[in-house]
């Protein structure tokens, strides 16, 4: 690949046409890249690009009643909450919260304090759940028993470590429906 006086105007014209560099690697084609015509855009110290047209703005669409018949596509997809303007355009809607799906209670475990053991007592079969905090003399590990080639952590501290992706979403589904 090599920048030739041709090349290099057809980019700098371009460019100032507002085309992205992957438009413009497209249209010079023969091993010049996108990544190459930013690179040559910046060596070039090119800028003041025209900007591309914004997209047409979104539609307002019209809530459904019941018996009405959607007249067109765009409104077969369905009910959408209406457009508030003045006042109450801020002004939130309660909505009830779903009744949350009930878990399994969890079963409180308490660490003896013979087990908490210092990095330096701390040996492969052992949990390795952080306690307190590291910047203090106190700091310690959890030292109970896990099973071999079972990961780090004893079974109540990998059941904390390791939530199941569903679990997660659904608290974080909850919390953004309190806020």
């Amino acid at each position: 690949m090599s920048w030739t006086d041709e090349r290099v105007e057809l980019l700098k014209k371009m460019w100032l046409e507002g085309l992205s560099a992957s438009q413009i690697a497209g249209e010079l084609a023969h091993g010049i890249t996108r990544n190459a015509v930013i690179g040559k855009v910046h060596r070039l110290g090119l800028s003041g690009r025209v900007k591309s047209p914004a997209p047409a703005p979104a539609r307002a669409r019209v809530k459904m009643r019941p018996g009405d018949e959607p007249r067109s596509a765009d409104e077969a997809s369905g009910p959408v909450a209406p457009v508030s303007h003045g006042n109450l355009a801020l002004a939130a809607q309660a909505r009830p919260a779903p009744a949350p799906a009930p878990r399994p209670a969890s079963e409180e475990v308490v660490v003896p304090i013979s087990q908490r053991v210092s990095i330096m007592e701390l040996r492969e079969s052992m949990c390795r759940w952080p306690l307190g905090d590291p910047s203090t003399a106190e700091f310690r590990y959890c030292g109970s028993r896990n099973k071999t080639g079972g990961g780090p952590y004893c079974p109540h501290h990998a059941r904390i470590a390791y939530q199941p992706a569903q679990d997660r979403r659904r608290d974080r589904e909850r919390k953004t429906a309190r806020a």
